[in-house]
């Protein structure tokens, strides 16, 4: 169980987000990018925007664990895999956070295709579970999440995704619990191979915008460094990338300046 101290931190620091339902983020490269990530094409686009998977066009799948403020309780594993079919790229997606009488889990299936030279469209189908310590069973439901993707240049994509337009949530024993929509709106632009910028503006139905901002470096062919900032509050955070051959490993820290660091790490490959 959480240790008292830390429960009054997240109380007072987290705003209850972090033990509250929400829809959570995967993956250390876009963690490492503060999650400015709705425009970006990658195996973790599937907790993103769908609609850039589309660009994959080959089999990917990949692991990720983060202990959010080194507590056990906390912590998420996820996965994905996505591979080409009918048309388009078909992703599959999981996440859990948690431990014992506590535990958050969503599992999400994704259809995306390329509509045009520059334009691609997904659309995603998600299921919430959640367990309490005060419930004597799991609450579930189903919602869903649209997304597009445009290129308006080799250089420049733009992105955009609508996450539980229904507004839909848990009916527990006190009353319904509704998740909150999230529009994500932003892009990216890669100066070369070697410069990537990302930024993006996040609104939370129940919450303040939040801009995040990202930057990706290759000093190296297949190696990445990264930065990120996002408020407020204002929370930072950084990360490593390495490729090698159809595999990538990537590390990734955030730091809340109430709660602390929370590190993270994940593997994905391409084939």
């Amino acid at each position: 169980m959480l240790r008292p101290f830390q429960i009054l931190l997240i109380l007072l620091f987290g705003h209850l987000s972090l033990i509250a339902s929400e829809n959570r983020s995967a993956g250390a490269r876009p963690l490492g990018l503060s999650n400015a990530f709705v425009s970006i094409s990658d195996p973790w686009s599937t907790f993103h925007n769908q609609a850039t998977l589309a660009s994959l066009k080959t089999f990917s799948g990949g692991v990720f664990y983060e202990s959010k403020f080194l507590v056990d309780e906390l912590s998420l594993a996820a996965g994905t895999i996505n591979l080409p079919a009918l048309r388009g790229i078909v992703g599959f997606s999981f996440y859990q956070i948690g431990q014992g009488s506590y535990k958050e889990s969503k599992i999400g299936l994704a259809y995306s295709k390329q509509l045009s030279e520059n334009l691609n469209a997904a659309l995603q189908f998600d299921y919430f579970i959640n367990r309490f310590p005060e419930n004597d069973k799991a609450f579930g439901f189903p919602t869903f999440e649209i997304g597009l993707a445009y290129h308006t240049t080799e250089e420049l994509t733009l992105g955009i995704h609508l996450f539980n337009p229904v507004k839909n949530g848990f009916k527990t024993y006190s009353g319904k619990e509704e998740m909150p929509i999230i529009l994500r709106l932003g892009g990216h632009y890669e100066f070369s191979d070697r410069v990537l910028l990302s930024a993006e503006i996040q609104k939370d139905s129940y919450k303040n915008a939040l801009v995040k901002t990202g930057i990706e470096f290759l000093p190296l062919e297949n190696l990445a460094i990264r930065f990120g900032v996002s408020g407020r509050p204002l929370q930072y955070t950084a990360g490593i990338g390495y490729i090698f051959g159809k595999f990538t490993t990537d590390i990734a820290f955030s730091y809340h300046g109430n709660l602390g660091f929370s590190p993270s790490v994940s593997m994905h490959f391409n084939y």
